[in-house]
């Protein structure tokens, strides 16, 4: 076709995941555990239902369009944050927030470097607006290697880097200082700090930002706050550069829906926090039961809500994937990168969520192992 922009024609597109959820009876839904999309296992706080059923009670807003700046969801976000509201903008979902900077600080030609393998999306965001974009890897254990990455920064020279901290879907995770000295050490690059997964880590860069003007971090509230559904999103930058994706911004993008419901949210923080320490239960329960299997997968360490699992070959890896799928359990199979192809990656939730993926994969290698038996 001659219509479509060239950067789209040979254009590798992100590569979702099952969303057989969608496809299943809202009454059957509790019978899946969908573990594959990083997101809350768990509905979020009681306080979202509340706001939103009151909203429905006054729908003489309905026909206008949302309102363009909620100082209350600001004030909460930078009180949440700790930093003044200047430094803060809200956007319909992290992703919309990385088409923002995309067009604002990317020209068409400009190098764009991603520590990977990583999230895939924001590549697309980027070749899809004419940047050359580059990998810098993790090595294949999934340790990460400093010099070699900060000598690819200085021979690509790119305008920007992309490190999602913690990585998804390695797991691995960026101390501050760590941040700070590539700021120092190459402040004619922007770095773009994606701290999705913030909540699970416990570690950010957030007040970097007052003092460096080449560091942009996005956040979602899809994650540990449980509101994919509502698509919210934020940046925190310097004053300067949040004014700067103002320009461009369209300020009506955020349903009132969605604006109220992060409100609710972070007026109820003590539930967020308490559903990441199920998290990390989960977590520190799925890593230790699991090593019985420790001949057939390796389970590595995470600092987000998820876990790369790798096996020993694709094929079991897939053969596993697939069983899981049949018990109503959703798993991501990656493949961002050949250091993945033989790795799914898991969602975290609760204990007793985590509980219930144990017994049916104990069910397969159970099985499994009496197959081989009678062979």
């Amino acid at each position: 076709m001659k219509f479509p922009n060239k950067y789209l024609r040979n254009l590798k597109p992100y590569k979702l995941a099952s969303h057989k959820i969608w496809s299943v009876a809202p009454e059957q839904r509790a019978e899946v555990l969908k573990l594959d999309w990083n997101e809350s296992t768990i509905a979020p706080s009681p306080l979202v239902a509340e706001r939103v059923h009151a909203l429905l009670e006054q729908p003489s807003f309905f026909n206008l369009y949302p309102a363009t700046h909620n100082e209350e969801l600001l004030g909460l976000l930078a009180k949440y944050v700790g930093l003044p509201t200047e430094n803060i903008q809200y956007f319909g979902s992290s992703d919309v927030l990385h088409e923002y900077i995309c067009k604002a600080f990317i020209s068409v030609g400009d190098p764009v470097m991603i520590l990977a393998p990583s999230y895939d999306n924001f590549r697309l965001t980027c070749q899809a607006n004419g940047a050359d974009v580059y990998f810098s890897y993790y090595k294949d254990d999934f340790t990460f290697d400093a010099e070699h990455f900060e000598n690819d920064i200085i021979t690509r020279e790119p305008a920007v880097v992309y490190i999602c901290n913690p990585n998804n879907p390695t797991g691995n995770v960026h101390t501050k200082e760590y941040i700070e000295h590539l700021l120092v050490e190459y402040p004619d690059t922007l770095f773009l700090v994606d701290e999705a997964y913030y909540e699970f880590a416990g570690i950010t860069c957030k007040d970097l930002v007052m003092k460096y003007d080449n560091l942009l971090i996005s956040r979602t509230m899809s994650k540990a706050f449980g509101l994919a559904n509502f698509r919210v999103g934020y940046l925190i930058a310097s004053k300067d550069n949040v004014q700067f994706i103002n320009k461009i911004r369209n300020p009506k993008n955020l349903s009132t829906f969605a604006q109220v419901a992060a409100c609710a949210a972070l007026e109820d923080t003590d539930y967020m926090w308490q559903y990441v320490d199920e998290v990390h239960k989960g977590q520190a329960y799925f890593a230790e039961t699991s090593k019985k299997w420790k001949d057939e997968m390796t389970v590595h360490p995470s600092h987000g809500n998820f876990m790369l699992v790798e096996f020993k070959s694709y094929e079991s890896k897939i053969a596993l994937l697939n069983y899981l799928a049949e018990n109503n359990i959703f798993v991501r199979d990656t493949t961002q990168a050949p250091s993945v192809r033989n790795c799914f990656r898991i969602t975290i939730g609760t204990k007793e969520q985590m509980a219930h993926v144990i017994d049916v994969m104990g069910l397969y290698y159970g099985k499994r192992k009496r197959e081989n038996s009678i062979i």
